[in-house]
């Protein structure tokens, strides 16, 4: 694996980017890996210390994975120093990845979506207002991807 520092840029930090730094802490860890993973909100909308989703909560402790109840959203514009020591960004869409090399102001190849990151391409959708099955539809999208992405690197 070619990278130490994981970046994983949604809307707002509080579903779907926690749910893949969720899947890939749980990954590293299992394997002994040491990769550092981190989630951000790049939209306009995106705040600090914003409370997880308690539907993603629910949907990933259904797998056995446990988001912290500690974990709060971030606001990447107000830390760029996340986007700038990350040597893998992964978003979840084509929107968050165009956002991030804006406001990068780079080109970087560091930056791709999840899907890309799967050799594929496409958005993973918003659950939010879907309820408790939009979020699994997400969450197993997420980790099929994550899975798929992984097995490039082997």
């Amino acid at each position: 694996m070619n990278f130490s520092n994981l970046l994983i840029v949604c809307s707002v930090s509080t579903a779907r980017s926690k749910m893949a730094e969720g899947f890939f802490r749980d990954f590293f860890i299992r394997n002994g890996m040491d990769v550092s993973v981190s989630s951000g909100g790049i939209a306009s909308n995106a705040r600090d210390g914003m409370l997880i989703s308690l539907d993603a909560k629910l949907v990933m402790k259904e797998i056995g994975i446990i988001l912290s109840d500690n974990a709060v959203s971030i606001d990447l514009k107000k830390r760029p120093e996340l986007i700038n020591k990350a040597d893998l960004i992964l978003t979840l869409t084509e929107k968050h990845k165009k956002e991030v090399l804006k406001y990068n102001n780079s080109s970087d190849n560091k930056v791709q979506t999840l899907r890309e990151f799967a050799g594929e391409s496409g958005d993973i959708e918003d659950p939010s207002m879907k309820g408790v099955e939009g979020f699994r539809k997400s969450r197993d999208e997420i980790n099929r991807c994550i899975f798929k992405g992984l097995k490039r690197f082997e």
